[in-house]
């Protein structure tokens, strides 16, 4: 009988008899995953920094091809042992020391829940006061924002914890219609906009401020880390989905069906939209909400709000919450299930108090995030590096829950995985700047691999991981 401080019914292996995801499955959670607010909006950020429309697109496609390589090789491990993350995690960390990267894992998920969840809830309040009137819009505020700004918030957060609480089948079932709805929705918006436009703006036509020369090169990489660093969370976690998957068949497929082309057409849709905006309205609005909020109708009004709605829920339950669920249950398997865990999540996403953290999107998308970024990827090539270098994908499934096993290391501790990770996470953050950091980075001489964080953190850890567990026969089993 596993020992109950390291498992619980949510952390176990899933039977085969419920391993029912299919292609379509892995295909639809991609499609409700990347169709929301924040990714339809990365092209804008783009543009902004002096790229072409097809320099954006290109950029955001190569940046998911990228991506999905470690989310394709984290994955098999899933769909292999029907394991979720954390337990994953247990092989190259140790079962006390896989606490670690899922913790940290788990902080970066809780801050995204409450900022998507915030948005979910503007999303009620704007589209909501155009069919109420400007009474809704205009009520009495309370700490800065109107008492309907915040009903909308705490209603948007309760559906989804109504949801998430019924357990991951229902997960499924949600993605599954939620996906083609919001590309429904996506492509309705684009044809509305380009009825009033008669054909799309001129946003297409205007050329690059950047060329291709030295100039684009410098912004591209940055640029090319950040794409990366948007899905590098599901890079660690999609063993919680995968772990679902019939086959190895069905993950690799529907995953790479879904994230690259996703992603792609997206960021297109976004582009296209915007340009019949500014062709229609003047300047280009990049903000699909304020861009619906436009519509004169009211059935297009109540369409495109409930196309926000399934859109943001879709997104956040699935990459914010199944997560750090899985991630608290490793904690403390004994007292934190699935769902408690997934409250405690929504609890946590509230009292961070999102609504502070997204006034200032720079600090917090391109530093924090960028921070944290750089240490996801260090765990990405921790784990990569244990599982197909060392281990050849053969793990002892019993022992990832059994103290004093192959997998206790030192007191439940792999030294090798966290001096690999402190060294990669130097590496990557070392050299942060801006912000609430020294101009010049906290360390100077590191401040040139602060904008490349991801893959700097990646390597550096794969090869130190390696490097420790060859040195050390007795890491390999």
């Amino acid at each position: 009988m596993a020992d109950p401080r390291f498992a619980n019914d949510d952390l176990r292996p899933v039977p085969i008899d419920r391993r029912r995801w299919t292609t379509y499955n892995f295909l639809a959670l991609w499609v409700g995953m990347a169709h929301n607010i924040p990714s339809w909006t990365l092209a804008s950020g783009l543009v902004a920094l002096g790229m072409d429309w097809k320099q954006a697109v290109l950029t955001i496609a190569l940046g998911n091809l990228i991506v999905l390589v470690p989310m394709l090789l984290t994955g098999h491990a899933g769909t292999k042992y029907g394991i979720p993350f954390p337990v994953f995690a247990r092989a190259s960390f140790g079962l006390r020391g896989a606490n670690l990267p899922a913790m940290v894992r788990a902080a970066v998920a809780c801050a995204w829940f409450g900022i998507q969840t915030w948005i979910g809830g503007e999303g009620i309040f704007l589209l909501a006061g155009k069919l109420l009137g400007s009474g809704w819009q205009n009520a009495g505020h309370i700490g800065g924002y109107p008492w309907t700004q915040w009903l909308s918030f705490l209603l948007f957060w309760l559906i989804e914890m109504v949801i998430i609480a019924r357990g991951m089948e229902t997960l499924r079932r949600f993605e599954n219609w939620a996906a083609p709805f919001v590309l429904v929705g996506a492509f309705a918006l684009l044809i509305w906009i380009a009825v009033k436009a008669g054909g799309l703006g001129p946003l297409l036509d205007q050329p690059s401020q950047l060329g291709w020369d030295g100039d684009f090169w410098k912004v591209f990489f940055p640029a090319l880390m950040g794409m990366i660093g948007f899905w590098s969370t599901l890079s660690l976690n999609i063993p919680d989905f995968t772990r679902f998957g019939g086959s190895q068949k069905a993950q690799i497929r529907g995953q790479a069906l879904g994230l690259p082309t996703t992603m792609t057409l997206f960021a297109l849709l976004s582009v296209l939209v915007t340009s019949g905006s500014q062709a229609v309205y003047g300047e280009p609005i990049w903000d699909p909400i304020a861009l619906a909020a436009k519509m004169d109708s009211t059935a297009g009004i109540l369409y495109a709000l409930v196309t926000v709605l399934v859109a943001t829920l879709s997104v956040n339950l699935a990459a914010n919450v199944v997560s750090p669920a899985y991630d608290l249950a490793n904690l403390v398997p004994r007292f934190i299930t699935f769902r408690t865990g997934a409250l405690i999540t929504g609890v946590v996403g509230i009292v961070i108090f999102p609504w502070k953290l997204i006034s200032d999107p720079h600090v917090y998308i391109f530093i924090w995030l960028g921070v944290v970024g750089g240490l996801l990827g260090t765990v990405a090539g921790i784990l990569i590096a244990d599982y197909w270098i060392l281990r050849r994908t053969a793990l002892d499934l019993a022992d990832l829950y059994r103290p004093h096993g192959r997998y206790w290391y030192d007191g439940g501790w792999n030294w090798r995985a966290l001096v690999a990770f402190l060294a990669g996470g130097l590496l990557a953050v070392g050299g942060s700047h801006g912000g609430p950091f020294p101009a010049d980075g906290l360390i100077p001489a590191l401040k040139p691999l602060a904008d490349y964080g991801w893959a700097v953190g990646f390597a550096s850890a794969l090869g130190l991981y390696t490097l420790f567990s060859f040195t050390a026969r007795d890491g390999r089993s």
